[in-house]
């Protein structure tokens, strides 16, 4: 198995449907691909311009400034304590990590790898890539006995299922008993929704409540992509067992999987100002606050959502069918196809559209 045995890349299915809903008289709103539609900020526009006179090659590693930016980032928001610059690493934005993990952690023919029933696509390239079996599975208790890494996502993609301190306990317990690496992708962290992740916050697979003082086996992953709309810098990090994060450095210095210097910099202002995270956050609060009313005014009955990007719909029938319904309209949407065979009928909303873009959505789906 090779990326040359890959399926088609699925989103081109979409194109059609794109091109209908770009007849619509007002012009498309695309909900469909969760791509940052707001300015970067200036602080690390700024922080990535002056740090441009890049000449000398980049620490896989990780600058020191930026590995103990990362140290305090996770405990300051993650309420992670303890952690050292041995525990961090940066990486070339979180997709490169999700598909090259199992390549990464010499996982091949005969391994399992597990991912949510309701999942990120990439899970599952990364383990056909290296020829495991993919396995999805949100039930602990299921997980093959051939399981050498488990990833788990809260808040969901696409699903926006946040998972509780003790639903995270219980599968480190599962995934340390098999001896497999458990990796959880945490991305849309600063995205909590209902109650309690609002006000509590959405926690961390390396909160002391879930692992106590043990990292051992576990790993979290995080993107700046979101909260910092660095999506087009592609910044992002891991932390955790110091061991697995040292096997990972190796490979990746092999690779050459760097993150660049001015990327680099831009990061380590970044994770420092809270200010633009929390305006960011408030954007999409009040995105989230017009069009899932208006979702379900249009027939549709949103499930989980309480916490991330999406939301996560359905209105009975096979999610082609609503696709093209909702293109008609000259909104598009990604098909629950596209996450796994489990969730046929479900449509994905994204928040990421200009405010007036949302309203257009949502006087749209007025019945």
């Amino acid at each position: 198995m090779g990326v040359a045995d890959l399926a088609d890349y699925p989103w081109d299915a979409v194109a059609p449907y794109a091109e209908r809903a770009r007849r619509h008289p007002a012009g498309i709103v695309d909900l469909s691909i969760g791509s940052p539609v707001d300015p970067t900020p200036a602080v690390v526009a700024e922080a990535l311009a002056a740090a441009t006179d890049a000449h000398a090659y980049p620490q896989t590693m990780g600058t020191p400034a930026l590995r103990e930016a990362i140290v305090d980032w996770y405990t300051r928001r993650r309420g992670v304590p303890g952690l050292t610059p041995a525990h961090v690493l940066p990486t070339v934005g979180s997709k490169e990590l999700v598909a090259l993990l199992p390549l990464l952690l010499g996982i091949g023919p005969g391994d399992a790898v597990v991912h949510p029933r309701a999942a990120y696509p990439t899970y599952e390239v990364g383990a056909r890539l290296v020829g495991a079996d993919a396995v999805a599975s949100d039930d602990p208790a299921e997980w093959p006995e051939n399981t050498r890494l488990v990833w788990i996502n809260s808040p969901g993609n696409p699903d926006g299922r946040v998972l509780s301190t003790d639903e995270l306990a219980d599968a480190v317990t599962r995934a340390r008993a098999l001896g497999a690496v458990l990796a959880s992708d945490e991305c849309y962290a600063e995205l909590g929704w209902d109650a309690p992740w609002d006000t509590t916050g959405v926690p961390s697979v390396l909160d002391p409540a879930v692992v106590g003082d043990d990292l051992s086996g576990v790993l979290s992953v995080y993107s700046l992509s979101k909260q910092s709309n660095l999506a087009g810098y592609r910044a992002a990090f891991l932390a955790g067992d110091p061991e697995v994060v040292a096997r990972l450095l190796t490979g990746r210095k092999h690779l050459g999987l760097m993150p660049p210097a001015p990327v680099q910099r831009a990061m380590t202002v970044a994770l420092g100002d809270d200010a633009h995270v929390a305006e960011q956050r408030e954007r999409y609060a009040r995105r989230r606050a017009v069009l899932k009313p208006a979702i379900d005014a249009a027939g549709f009955r949103v499930d989980r959502s309480e916490g991330g990007l999406y939301l996560w719909a359905t209105e009975g029938r096979d999610a082609w069918d609503s696709v093209g319904r909702l293109a008609d309209l000259g909104i598009l949407v990604g098909p629950g196809h596209f996450y796994g065979t489990h969730f046929p009928q479900h449509v994905r909303f994204s928040l990421t559209a200009t405010d007036e873009r949302i309203a257009a959505a949502a006087e749209r789906l007025a019945p």
